[in-house]
């Protein structure tokens, strides 16, 4: 079951209009939510990400309310032991073209299953830049292309994510997660100034495990004694292979990043 614009569906009967302006020009905002046993994680800052998101778009605020009473609906229909919601914003059915439609906005949660991730994974820098200049740097919208191209040149290589630079070459993000590196025993994270995306997982990182946000150069990975992503579905995943190069772990600080990670979030549902 699906929430379209206002209504529970079938998967079958789950359409929006193909002039839909989050289809023709990207012209939405996102949220991927953790759903575990019929509960959500942060669906507040979520939310609330949801809607600095539209603002940075220029869309109306999604009413929180009907948000929160879809996604509630679209949990309770579809259980699941781990499931990936997905509330997904746009702009509405629109012309052809850039300029907005006098329709409305759309509004679909869906919930779809989800693997519990392993411990440890491997990345891969690629050659394209995130533009931390950018109108919708740091919003979460639907244009997810470049992501899209990243992600499966990470593939080929064998890992589960790609690493950006920015357009100054400091180390930004990956297609789907944040990036936190250990340095001289100092846990650090590049700063939403570089382009990246305010992740949810990240901020708590940073508030529970004392992490400092900083300016930090590609090549920081080629001597960070240790790196790991955090994203929603990923919490926090030690990275082992960076390009060619092993790192072990988990490491120590990752490993306790983890555990704490662990232990705090199953304390509060919403912090």
């Amino acid at each position: 079951m699906i929430w379209v614009n206002g209504s529970l569906v079938d998967n079958d009967a789950a359409t929006v209009s193909v002039l839909d302006h989050g289809l023709t020009v990207g012209d939405g905002v996102f949220e991927t939510v953790k759903a575990e046993d019929g509960r959500l994680f942060a669906l507040t800052r979520h939310l609330e990400r949801l809607a600095r998101s539209a603002r940075g778009l220029g869309l109306p605020d999604p009413d929180q309310d009907l948000v929160r009473e879809a996604c509630e609906q679209v949990v309770a229909a579809n259980p699941m032991p781990l499931g990936r919601l997905r509330v997904t914003y746009t702009g509405g059915t629109s012309p052809l073209g850039s300029e907005r439609g006098d329709q409305g906005t759309s509004l679909v949660v869906a919930l779809g299953t989800a693997a519990r991730r392993a411990d440890t994974t491997a990345v891969v820098t690629v050659p394209w830049r995130r533009n931390e200049h950018s109108a919708v740097a740091g919003l979460k919208t639907t244009s997810y292309a470049e992501n899209v191209v990243a992600l499966a040149a990470a593939h080929r290589e064998g890992a589960t994510e790609a690493l950006f630079a920015n357009t100054a070459g400091q180390l930004c993000e990956g297609t789907g997660s944040n990036v936190f590196v250990v340095l001289g025993g100092r846990l650090l994270t590049p700063t939403l100034a570089s382009g990246c995306l305010a992740g949810i997982t990240r901020r708590l990182v940073v508030e529970w495990c004392d992490a400092e946000e900083t300016d930090l150069p590609l090549s920081v990975l080629a001597e960070a004694e240790e790196v790991f992503l955090t994203s929603t579905l990923r919490d926090v995943q030690a990275v082992t292979r960076i390009d060619g190069r092993e790192l072990s772990g988990p490491g120590p600080v990752t490993a306790k990043a983890m555990i704490r990670f662990a232990e705090r979030s199953a304390d509060d549902l919403d912090p």
